[in-house]
């Protein structure tokens, strides 16, 4: 398409990693069916091919009957541009609310919606660095190594998703959120050296937030009771929590007060035997300068 005398690239699916929908998340693909069944709809009413139209949006046709049939979800961007196009009077542009709560993973939607609500999160990790406070670098890094690998449409919407539960920071009142990690899960080497040295000051960033306790546990420590695996702990404004730790309950979350009362406890336990939190900064700019 040529506007003003230069040409436009139309985006394809290949620039779109990570916005497929999810085919087990029942309600996602029930709410991007009908965000694409009102797409169709509209552009139909106006009289408008699927390939003018993606021309008027810059989007190839194919992408565009991808995601009218449901198959693509759109982008913000995709939605306010359509809205222009088509004269939908801001509908179109407004169910970019209804895209948002299924963009990513069932799963990930939901510990998000909990860590939201929480006005206090505690998390011992001990196989790597929390999500919370993970870099995106560091978490593409990460996911890389997993195996069977991702699809890099799949890998990337993990890496969004993960990033996009960050918004907890920007919360007012902010949350209270603690988190222990250990030093053998600092000094391994995910990604290249600019990785970790972005992850390195991220987590120095993050642990001078007035809200935030980081604490790292040293090698030299003792056995101590987080050997079993992660830990993490959400309390909530009505006084309710949920917890969920690898080495307690099979894995499940838990809101059984008993149950709680045994993860706060471990993880009261942890906090007392890793170093206080600024001990830990002084020990991460140590890392951040032998990188």
């Amino acid at each position: 398409m040529s506007v003003d005398g230069e040409v436009r690239q139309l985006r394809t699916e290949a620039d779109e990693p990570g916005w497929e929908v999810d085919p087990d998340d029942e309600w996602g693909v029930a709410v991007i069916a009908t965000v694409g069944r009102q797409l169709k709809l509209r552009r139909e009413a106006v009289g408008m091919r699927a390939g003018d139209f993606g021309k008027a949006v810059g989007y190839g046709e194919d992408l565009v009957y991808k995601i009218e049939g449901g198959k693509r979800i759109p982008r913000p961007e995709y939605l306010e541009r359509a809205d222009e196009v088509l004269g939908a009077g801001g509908l179109l542009a407004a169910m970019k609310e209804d895209v948002a709560r299924v963009r990513y993973p069932k799963k990930v939607r939901d510990l998000a919606q909990m860590e939201a609500r929480a006005v206090e999160i505690g998390v011992y990790e001990n196989s790597n660095i929390a999500g919370l406070l993970q870099t995106p670098e560091y978490t593409r890094a990460l996911l890389e190594s997993w195996l069977p690998a991702y699809a890099l449409e799949d890998l990337e919407r993990r890496v969004a998703a993960r990033t996009a539960r960050q918004s907890v920071y920007g919360r007012s009142p902010a949350p209270a959120l603690s988190f222990v990690l250990e030093e053998g899960t600092l000094r391994r080497k995910v990604g290249g050296t600019m990785v970790r040295r972005q992850q390195f000051e991220r987590l120095l960033e993050v642990g001078q937030m007035n809200s935030v306790a980081l604490q790292v546990m040293p090698m030299d420590s003792g056995p101590h009771a987080g050997m079993s695996g992660r830990i993490e702990v959400l309390k909530f404004e009505d006084g309710t929590a949920v917890g969920r730790s690898d080495g307690a309950f099979n894995g499940r979350p838990t809101h059984d007060p008993r149950q709680l009362r045994i993860l706060e406890l471990r993880y009261g336990a942890i906090r007392a035997q890793a170093l206080p939190p600024g001990e830990s900064l002084t020990f991460i700019e140590q890392l951040l300068g032998d990188t």
